[in-house]
């Protein structure tokens, strides 16, 4: 196969941006997804294009171990091109200034938050507030809000208890210190979810120097003399050469694939007979994801609309006022379960503490990482989560939600802490949100790539995905991981 200025590995979130901003500043770049490739949106599944809930159709299988909650929880991540943002439930935010600053503080120059605004504001088109400074008006993705006549009365009823218990309304939810409860900036038009294959990618299809090679899983990154050259394929076992080597497999797979490389943690690595080219401990290890609880309620409402619209974010008593938001409620639904219309209103911790790890079973591409997310291990992250159910409890219980209720008998926040703790436990699972596993800083003891995504100890081979965050926001991680491949994508040197 002939070679290639730059190999993309993994054509999700953060590798469509990568390869077609790339390919715009004139490189030739192949782009190797393991799923398909839906090449135009007329040819999209249906389920794929509904933009009114997540769908799990095209998933590659993960579940996490049992760990401190007692169960296995199913992982799905997007096997197709587009990844994740082909199949999400379309949020589209992006967390705190304090989320970046720290991710600066940490040693890592450049990304600050007001570092990382124009590469936000370059990869969006905002429709009600593209004027705004914090902004962008023609970048690649639309992002817009359900306006009030648009949204149920589930949707809307969070927006009115939340600001009855003295939330402020925000009316936009990306403003730089936004917190409060108000509409969901989205990325979908028209009821179809718009992901980065159809917003980057779309535009360049036909362009001599993008190549998309669906149904390709790599096995490895090659390396000569620590060196990045290439790529071996995981069916043939073909080589395909490359200047340069960008990992965007997410947070699961990216480690996955150095450690096959022979870069991660020396002792694992030789635990399962791999050479190891590169000893970085972080490989695999900082593991952090957002755990959620719904607390659910019977409706009488119709189900066939988007079933989010609103969110509400605050602090904990935990956390100072400086603090980042730490505990998110958005509205669900309504949905059918089991031939009934139930709506939820779900708390979801935004700064968990808790830290897990991926690592390999075996050196075999085809054979899931285990994935132990850690849920819960921290304590704080338990206290923190009791208050936002509680908190979910009662507002359900105010009278916003009277015209919507199937019944009047309806949860409130009378429950002990006791009582909640065993609820969480029943009921938690993740948000899909997983990072931090090839995690971003200057020491090589402690972080995988450096701060333009240079896997630490190797050449021409970076690393750019959710996976290379070294704290989790406090937001959905969608807008963050596209705004990590725009600033990577424009320092790349192929």
């Amino acid at each position: 196969m002939a070679g290639h200025e730059v190999i993309v590995v993994g054509a999700g979130s953060a590798g469509c941006v990568l390869a077609a901003r790339l390919v715009e500043r004139g490189a030739s770049v192949l782009l190797l997804e393991a799923g398909p490739d839906y090449v135009s949106q007329s040819s999209l599944p249906p389920d794929i294009a509904d933009a009114r809930m997540p769908t799990f159709s095209h998933d590659w299988g993960y579940s996490s171990v049992a760990g401190n909650i007692g169960r296995e929880l199913p992982l799905p991540r997007g096997r197709l091109v587009g990844g994740c943002s082909a199949t999400n439930a379309c949020f589209a935010l992006r967390g705190s200034p304090a989320d970046y600053d720290a991710w600066a503080s940490m040693g890592n120059e450049g990304w600050s938050f007001d570092e990382c605004l124009p590469f936000f504001r370059a990869s969006e088109t905002d429709a009600d507030f593209g004027s705004a400074p914090w902004h962008g008006a023609s970048g690649p993705l639309p992002i817009r809000r359900y306006r009030e006549d648009e949204r149920n009365g589930f949707q809307q009823g969070l927006i009115l208890a939340a600001a009855r218990h003295g939330h402020t309304v925000v009316e936009d939810h990306n403003a730089p210190g936004a917190v409060g409860v108000g509409p969901l900036p989205v990325n979908a038009v028209n009821g179809v979810r718009i992901s980065t294959a159809q917003a980057y990618l779309g535009p360049l299809r036909g362009s001599a120097n993008l190549t998309v090679r669906a149904g390709a899983l790599v096995d490895r990154v090659v390396l000569q003399s620590g060196c990045a050259v290439g790529v071996r394929l995981a069916s043939s076992g073909a080589f395909v050469g490359a200047e340069l080597v960008i990992v965007a497999a997410g947070t699961y797979a990216s480690p996955a694939v150095l450690m096959r490389s022979g870069i991660g943690p020396a002792a694992r690595l030789a635990a399962l007979g791999a050479r190891c080219h590169v000893d970085l401990p972080g490989v695999g290890g900082n593991l952090a994801d957002h755990p959620w609880v719904p607390v659910r309620l019977p409706v009488s409402i119709p189900t066939d609309g988007p079933g989010f619209q609103t969110v509400l974010t605050w602090r904990s008593a935990e956390v100072p006022s400086s603090s980042p938001p730490d505990l998110q409620i958005f509205a669900q639904g309504p949905f059918l379960n089991e031939g009934v219309a139930v709506a939820s209103l779900c708390a979801a911790l935004l700064k968990p503490r808790s830290r897990g790890r991926v690592a390999l079973r075996s050196l075999d591409p085809a054979a899931p990482p285990v994935i132990d997310l850690a849920l819960l291990t921290d304590n704080s992250d338990l206290r923190r989560l009791v208050e936002g159910v509680r908190h979910a409890r009662q507002l359900l219980g105010s009278p916003d939600f009277d015209l919507v209720a199937r019944n009047k008998h309806r949860r409130g926040g009378g429950l002990s802490d006791g009582e909640l703790k065993d609820e969480i436990h029943a009921n938690v699972r993740t948000y899909h949100h997983p990072v931090g596993t090839c995690a971003m800083g200057p020491d090589p003891s402690r972080f995988v790539v450096d701060f333009n995504g240079h896997v630490h100890g190797t050449e021409r081979l970076l690393v750019a995905d959710a996976s290379i965050m070294p704290e989790i926001p406090s937001a959905n991680t969608n807008l963050p991981t596209i705004m990590i491949a725009e600033r990577i994508a424009a320092v790349a040197k192929a």
